[in-house]
């Protein structure tokens, strides 16, 4: 089954990764002051799918891909698995699992973002979704 999910262009350093997705929707959001990305205005969602098959690889790509002078991150799920991606650390989250989700939660709120981002439970996504 294939992932879906969403990646902020601003986020890439590397944008390169977002011609080998497929981009099923986009949509651009103000930043406000919650987001606590001030050194951009607008955030440019694209919504992608990932064939099964390439999961693995594309997150890894993403990671790679994603910027080195902000804390950022990207995810893509499909029914029984949770891709979250950091600069350099991937999760791979397994049926919904609480305890890889709060290990996900801990090193991004190291990172830096803001908690009420890392709160990647699926029933939890309303600020993103």
């Amino acid at each position: 089954m294939n992932y879906q999910g969403i990646i902020v262009e601003e986020s890439l350093e590397n944008k390169s990764i977002l011609d080998q997705l497929e981009i099923k929707k986009i949509e651009v959001e103000e930043v406000t002051e919650e987001h606590k990305t001030p050194w951009i205005k607008t955030w440019t969602m694209k919504t992608v799918e990932i064939p099964e098959a390439q999961a693995g690889s594309v997150a890894e790509k993403i990671s790679q891909a994603l910027d080195s002078q902000h804390a950022w991150f990207a995810d893509f799920q499909n029914d029984t698995t949770h891709y979250i991606i950091f600069k350099n650390k991937v999760f791979c989250v397994k049926d919904f699992n609480q305890k890889q989700y709060d290990e996900a939660k801990t090193y991004g709120i190291s990172l830096g973002i803001p908690e009420y981002q890392v709160d990647f439970h699926p029933e939890s996504q309303q600020w993103i979704r």
